[in-house]
Order: C-alpha cells, then structure tokens, then sequence
C-alpha cells in the first residue's frame, strides 16, 4: 500500500480463535481483515502476508480448506495454524493423521537450533496451548522442524526459503507463553520479504 501500512490477512478456515488471530494482529498495529476460505484468489488485496487459521476437526487432513491451496501459490510469507498447519504440510507433498496423543490444553514445547526466525528472542522451552486430534505425520519436502513436544514430533516447521510456516500450536491464544512475540515475529518476516521484492 502507498501509506507503507503492513497488509496481513487471515483467512477463517472455521476455528475456533479465528478472531483472536486478527485481534492479535490489530493489536500490532496491522491492517487486517478476517477472509472466509472461499474468496477467490482474485478477490484478495495487495498482501504482505497471510495467515491460514485452524479449523474444524479433521479438515487439516480432509484438503476440505476451500482455496487455501490457490493461496500457497502467492509470493508472500504464510503462517499456517494447526488446521492450517496441517493443510500446509499436505499441500507440499507431507501428509498429516490421527495423533496418537491428541492435545488440549497447555503443552511444553522445545525449540530446534533455536527456532527459526519465527522464534527469534524465545527461550528454548515454553509453554503453548493445544488444541488438536489431528497432527503432521510426514514432513514436506525443503521443510524442516523447528519446534516439538513429547507427544507431538511437529510442533513448528518451517521451508529452506522461510516464506512457509506452521505451527501446530495457537499462538494467538493468552495461554501460549510467546504468542505476541511469535506474531511480532511474523510481522518483521513479512516486512522483510517486502524491502526485498
């Protein structure tokens, strides 16, 4: 945009904290709107970034996320949040199941090699909140893990170009520990990407 205001939308795949991601993002000072998964790709504004929410049960492993497919197809940062997650890592050649620990609830997680950008100034281990019966079994090739716990193996990946980020986890919820700093995280990754198209 011509004013230099950072674009970050969220597309509403049907979670349940869907408005808390946009909240959050409106808190940071963001221009954002709350999009429905069925707007066609034409349809979407000058980006900056894009957020790919959670969603009902099972639909991160049903493909069922409307045209999030068409929307990994822009130049832009994308995080993909537990569904989204899910969906992201499918839609790159990894697949995704039943956990054979289902979360709910808080969950201790452990940075890789300390993270990534995406969690640039966390500590190694905190504390995030869950809420998931479906996780990513098989990794997407050029992604790598950033983030596990003991009952989940994924818990943040991230690609070799570190424009693609999912996180099992819900950052935008008060329990994650580091969610504003994780979104904050976000923000910076996309206004990167910007100087640098």
């Amino acid at each position: 945009m011509d004013d230099g205001s950072i674009v970050i939308d969220v597309i509403d795949n049907g979670g349940q904290w869907t408005h808390r991601e946009w909240r959050m993002l409106r808190y940071l000072g963001i221009e954002t709107q709350i999009l429905p998964n069925s707007t066609p790709l034409d349809n979407l504004r000058n980006l900056d970034g894009l957020v790919l929410s959670g969603g009902a049960t099972r639909v991160g492993i049903t493909g069922e996320l409307g045209n999030c497919g068409e929307y990994l197809a822009l130049d832009v940062p994308i995080l993909g949040i537990c569904a989204g997650h899910q969906f992201m890592a499918r839609f790159y050649g990894g697949d995704a199941g039943e956990a054979p620990r289902p979360e709910f609830g808080p969950a201790s997680i452990s940075l890789v090699d300390g993270g990534g950008p995406l969690f640039e100034g966390t500590p190694p281990e905190q504390t995030v909140w869950e809420s998931h019966n479906d996780e990513v079994t098989v990794m997407p090739h050029g992604f790598k893990i950033v983030a596990h716990s003991e009952s989940c193996e994924v818990q943040g990946m991230e690609n070799e170009s570190l424009d693609r980020f999912g996180l099992q986890f819900h950052p935008e919820v008060n329990d994650t520990e580091y969610g504003t700093r994780i979104f904050e995280n976000f923000v910076e990754i996309c206004k990167r990407a910007r100087k640098t198209a």
